[in-house]
Parts: C-alpha cells; structure tokens; sequence
C-alpha cells in the first residue's frame, strides 16, 4: 500500500527544481493554452476529461491529480472521474464526451495498421463539435501534450499547486 497522498507529501521532491526559474515566458505560454481551451466553445470538464484521460495514457500521476481535482471544480460527477479509464462502456457519459475521449486516445496510441484519426472518427468529431469546438479539443490535447514531459522528467509534485509542487 502507498503511503504518498495529496495531503501528506512533505518529504516528496521534483527531480528538477521549477522551470520558470530558468524560463519564464512558459508561464505566459500556459497562461494562453488555458485561455484557449476555456473559451467556452466546449465545457471545462470535457476538457479536463480529455487531460484526465491523456495523463493515464501516458502513466503520468501528477496529471491524473491535477485534472481529477479540476474536474471536480467543473461539477463532474465521482462516477465520471472514476470511469474514464473505462469510459467506453460507462454509461455516465455523453456522445460528445466519448467522442473526445475517443480523440485524445487516438493522438496518443500508436496505430500501426494506418492513421491514428481516420475521417471516420474525424466526421463523428464534427457531429458534436463546430469548428472552434474541434480547435478547442485539440488545444486541450496539445496543451496536455506540451506538459507531459515536464510530468513524466522532472516529476512535478502530485496535488500542489502549480508554482509549489517543485522543490529540491
């Protein structure tokens, strides 16, 4: 059983102190992805969906933590934070969800048997979102996308907040 929650990290460090000491202009760079993905054109939580979704991909903690507490502040149900690993057979979904979780699966899994978004799930995509919509999604992956390394190498603090979960 682990013993590292949110509330009791005192002891955990990053691998790398926070990257803002060396560049500080991501912290603009962030500033405007967030302002692009919460634009209103799809909900807050579909995108922290989408990010929930893309840090499990890729095994990332720190992203898990952080978009299952945004999602929470968006109003999502425990129900859907819980199922979206198995958001493919969880009823607690709409179409437009499912078509986005669809999405950011498809950009992060490799399909060696041809392209990982074919016009198919491309059409369904824009059955659900118009064209700032489908901007939106991709934003939100892009931008999930662009923080995932930082994640995965120098291991951000789960559960605090950004600007304090470095520390070495």
């Amino acid at each position: 059983m682990s013993t590292l929650t949110t509330a009791g990290q005192d002891g955990l460090r990053s691998r790398l102190p926070d990257p803002l000491q060396f560049f500080p202009e991501v912290a603009a760079i962030a500033e405007v992805m967030t302002k692009a993905t919460r634009n209103g054109a799809i909900p807050p939580a579909t995108v922290s969906l989408v990010q929930l979704r893309a840090g499990q991909i890729v095994g990332s903690t720190y992203h898990t933590v952080r978009q299952t507490g945004l999602l929470r502040k968006a109003g999502a149900t425990e129900e859907q934070i819980t199922a979206v690993a198995s958001w493919r057979d969880a009823p607690c979904f709409t179409d437009a969800e499912r078509v986005a979780l669809e999405l950011v699966e498809a950009v992060l899994t490799p399909n060696p048997s041809g392209e990982r978004v074919p016009d198919e799930m491309y059409a369904r995509a824009a059955a659900h979102y118009d064209d700032k919509g489908l901007w939106t999604l991709i934003m939100a992956i892009g931008q999930i996308c662009f923080f995932i390394p930082v994640a995965l190498i120098a291991k951000p603090i789960p559960g605090k907040a950004p600007g304090q979960n470095y520390s070495r």
